[in-house]
């Protein structure tokens, strides 16, 4: 007794009604836009290559691998603080676009 019906009801009115019903429209956008994504991944490649980039060619320059590192760290903030700057200044953009939007409909 898997389900139940009504007495009243026939074994043919408990089939579920068949799929030939057009679904509809379904959104398949990805989540988050291609920009972005390789936004990340340049910024991702920029965060391993750039410091260690940095070290070697400060060690290949005579500084001591202490200073290399030194330097290292400081090429990976800026690259750090560098993505956050276009993240923000990506998300100002979209803000004052929406304000606009938003200007236009109440005129």
């Amino acid at each position: 007794m898997a389900s139940r019906r009504p007495h009243s009801q026939s074994p043919a009115d408990a089939v579920p009604p068949s799929v030939s019903e057009k679904p509809s429209d379904s959104d398949v956008t990805p989540a988050v836009p291609t920009h972005v994504i390789f936004k990340l991944l340049g910024f991702t490649a920029a965060m391993i290559s750039a410091p260690i980039g940095m070290y070697f060619i400060s060690v290949s320059f005579g500084s001591s691998a202490t200073i290399a590192g030194v330097f290292a760290a400081i090429t990976a903030n800026i690259v750090l603080f560098a993505y956050i700057f276009v993240a923000w200044q990506e998300d100002q953009g979209e803000r004052e676009a929406l304000a606009k939007k938003k200007e236009k409909k109440a005129q």
